[in-house]
């Protein structure tokens, strides 16, 4: 009597969890159908009401998904990829949703025929290692020294987005940005840090035309005493600190038990003392612009105004870190540790210059600085935000190819060389991952066949005539021209990629449809809040005699 029970149970447990399969699916697929349009240069773009009641108008994948607010994991985990795609390479985003969700896709058939998962995900591992193997191969090495290469490179990456109406302007910015900061680590190796070391300051007015790469930084603040410090200083040497220059207050409550007036008079003298101390060990130094982080006492700016040396407070340590790298400076968290080496002395001009109603000051013309700023300039907060949003992009391309100079085609082309390799592999696979394996090798054309729609174009035709001409091999090039929709070969239009944003596309994506295909149960962790009054729920503990007796069968 137990065996055909448990047979029963197993059976009832295997189809609940291609319930919760197909549910995964079906959510992956909605967040993939979200960003479907918005991928190439012919996309559309979303509108977005964010929490604060503000609107976004972008086509950037992390950054639609970011305003998106879902209840079910699988989604969430979806969305956690383009995130990830953004964090890593910084371009992409749009693509991997879209892939991840075509794999998911196709995998659905195999577990209505009663695959297992880990058959689909073996056969998905094996088509992804032969992915990397075919973009190896088709990988083009470029030399980063040669501007007009890495130019057309970056402005492919970014033609899908706002900006690229706008020229070379961004991939310009992007690419003047990335090389300024760039430091060699011996070995052929670049580190190029683009968000600690390079600020992005969008200030409305004037034209986009107008946006620029400072050769150093700059910041929202003004001098102390904008009446009495100088506002402009040609070689200035700076000093920067981490500490407050004024006189400290107690950590908790602190009495002080004065009996005579002259006492209060000591103590006041005792705080000018310590202020005054403190101020000429740093004049020591003949400093012209001193910075620091925290507090600046009314005193210590007396006797810097005295001393002819302007002061900037209470600045952001990310700031400081940038102009530290940009000026020479080292940041000294006491002033009686300070040395002549920590003194800054490679920017060329301090400036404070008022733009719109702000006070902005520039620390410019630095001779190697190693920190940068972009100014953008724009009519109107929401272009400038969706800018930034592009430059950010940009910049990433423009790091990838630093750290790793190679570059696949674009438009569709690379995908569908993948697939067209994978499909005549697929004949070489024996058993039953053979069909899985070829399933994946079919997902890869999801990239070109939303190309295609959002063009306009007959995608049928488009895509049959494209599969011929990758089908034998004939040129890995061959691609769509994302604007007009024609077949073109992408060398010609120079529609490239980076290597890196690919690589880590195909990575991302089938490790994610992997992931979400080995979840065969979704429990609620959450606990049910109860009625007021009631008290504690005891454990059912189920005996023997009526556990499932509606699915015993008879004899």
């Amino acid at each position: 009597m137990t065996a055909p029970v448990l047979v029963l149970k197993d059976s009832l447990k295997r189809e609940f969890g291609t319930k919760v399969h197909h549910a995964n699916i079906q959510a992956s697929k909605s967040v993939s159908d979200i960003l479907r349009t918005t991928l190439g240069p012919s996309s559309m773009l979303k509108m977005l009401l964010d929490a604060g009641g503000g609107i976004v108008v972008t086509n950037d994948g992390n950054a639609i998904l970011r305003e998106i607010d879902v209840a079910h994991p699988a989604a969430k985990s979806m969305i956690e990829l383009s995130r990830t795609q953004d964090e890593e390479v910084g371009d992409g985003t749009t693509s991997v949703i879209v892939l991840a969700g075509e794999l998911l896709h196709v995998a659905e058939s195999f577990l209505e025929k009663s695959y297992h998962p880990t058959v689909i995900c073996r056969a998905y591992n094996k088509a992804l290692e032969d992915a990397m193997a075919v973009l190896e191969k088709i990988a083009m090495p470029i030399d980063v020294n040669d501007r007009a290469t890495v130019l057309g490179l970056v402005k492919s990456c970014i033609a899908t987005k706002f900006t690229s109406k706008f020229g070379d302007l961004i991939a310009d910015l992007a690419i003047d940005a990335t090389t300024t900061i760039g430091v060699d680590l011996g070995q052929g190796l670049r580190e190029v840090d683009v968000k600690k070391y390079i600020k992005v300051e969008k200030v409305p007015g004037g034209q986009l035309e107008d946006s620029t790469v400072l050769k150093g930084v700059m910041f929202n603040k003004d001098v102390v005493a904008p009446g009495k410090m100088k506002r402009k200083i040609v070689n200035p040497r700076i000093i920067l600190l981490d500490c407050p220059l004024e006189y400290k207050k107690g950590e908790n409550q602190t009495n002080a038990e004065l009996v005579r007036e002259e006492d209060w008079e000591v103590l006041l003298k005792l705080e000018e003392e310590y202020i005054e101390n403190i101020c000429v060990q740093i004049l020591k130094f003949k400093p012209d612009l001193v910075i620091t982080e925290k507090g600046l006492s009314d005193l210590a700016c007396h006797y810097f105004s005295k001393a002819g040396v302007s002061a900037i407070r209470r600045l952001r340590k990310t700031d400081n870190n940038r102009i530290a790298k940009a000026c020479g400076a080292v940041i000294v968290n006491r002033p009686d540790e300070l040395q002549e080496s920590d003194v800054g002395t490679g920017a060329g001009l301090f400036e404070v210059k008022k733009i719109g109603d702000d006070f902005f000051a520039f620390i410019v013309d630095c001779k190697e600085p190693k920190a940068c700023t972009v100014l953008l300039r724009g009519p109107s907060k929401d272009l400038l935000n969706e800018v930034e949003r592009n430059l950010q992009d940009a910049m990433s391309v423009s790091r990838n190819i630093i750290k790793n100079p190679k570059l696949v085609p674009g438009g569709g082309a690379t995908e569908l060389t993948v697939s067209a390799t994978l499909k005549q592999k697929s004949a070489t696979i024996e058993g039953i991952e053979k069909w899985p394996y070829e399933a994946a090798a079919i997902a890869f054309e999801v990239i070109p066949r939303t190309l295609a729609q959002n063009c306009g174009v007959n995608v049928i035709r488009t895509m049959t005539a494209l599969q011929g001409k990758h089908a034998n091999g004939e040129n890995a090039w061959i691609g769509i021209d994302g604007v007009t929709g024609a077949i073109a070969d992408m060398k010609e239009k120079k529609i490239w990629d980076a290597y890196n944003v690919k690589a880590q596309t195909f990575k991302t994506a089938i490790e994610a449809a992997c992931m979400l295909l080995r979840i065969d149960d979704i429990v609620s962790g959450i606990k049910k809040k109860q009625a007021p009054g009631a008290g504690p729920t005891k454990p059912t503990i189920e005996t023997e005699g009526d556990a499932d007796n509606e699915q015993i069968l008879p004899d």
